[in-house]
C-alpha cells in the first residue's frame, strides 16, 4: 500500500476518536463518544475499525480487547513482522515500539519451525515510571 488511503467519514471519525483518546478504547466507548455524530450500532464502529486495522492506522490490544491510534511515523506500509506495546497497569498509558533485533530473533525461532506468522504482538504489563 502506498501512501496514505482515503478514509470515509465514518472510518476518519473513528481514527479522530483514537487519535484524541488519553488510552486504549473499546468498540463500544468509541460508539458512546461518537453517537453525536450518527453512529447507532456497534456494527458502524466495527466496520471502520476493521478497515482501520488493515491500513495499518490502528492496532488491537488483545489482552484489554481495545484499540489504539498507531504512532509510528506517517509511513503506514508496514512492514514490521512484530508490533510491541508497554501497558501501564497503573494509568493506562500504552506505548507502541518495534525492536529489529527482537524481530529478526522471532523470525528466526519461527523458521525453525516452519511456522508461517500472520502477525505478531507482544503486549509487556506492568508499571510505568510514574505509577511505579
Amino acid at each position: 500500500m502506498m501512501g496514505t488511503p482515503q478514509l470515509t467519514k465514518n472510518q476518519s471519525l473513528v481514527m479522530g476518536a483514537l487519535a484524541h483518546s488519553d488510552g486504549p478504547m473499546s468498540a463500544y466507548t468509541i460508539l458512546d463518544k461518537l453517537r453525536d455524530h450518527g453512529f447507532r450500532a456497534p456494527l458502524q464502529v466495527y466496520r471502520a475499525l476493521d478497515k482501520l486495522l488493515e491500513y495499518g492506522l490502528v492496532h488491537r490490544l488483545e489482552s484489554l480487547n481495545a484499540f489504539v491510534a498507531c504512532t509510528c511515523p506517517q509511513d503506514h506500509d508496514h512492514e514490521h513482522g512484530v508490533t510491541a506495546f508497554t501497558i501501564c497497569e497503573g494509568c493506562g498509558q500504552v506505548t507502541e515500539f518495534h525492536d529489529e533485533a527482537i524481530e529478526q530473533r522471532l523470525s528466526t525461532l519461527v523458521r525453525a519451525q516452519s511456522f508461517k506468522t500472520e502477525k505478531t504482538t507482544i503486549e509487556i504489563r506492568g508499571h510505568c515510571k510514574s505509577c511505579a
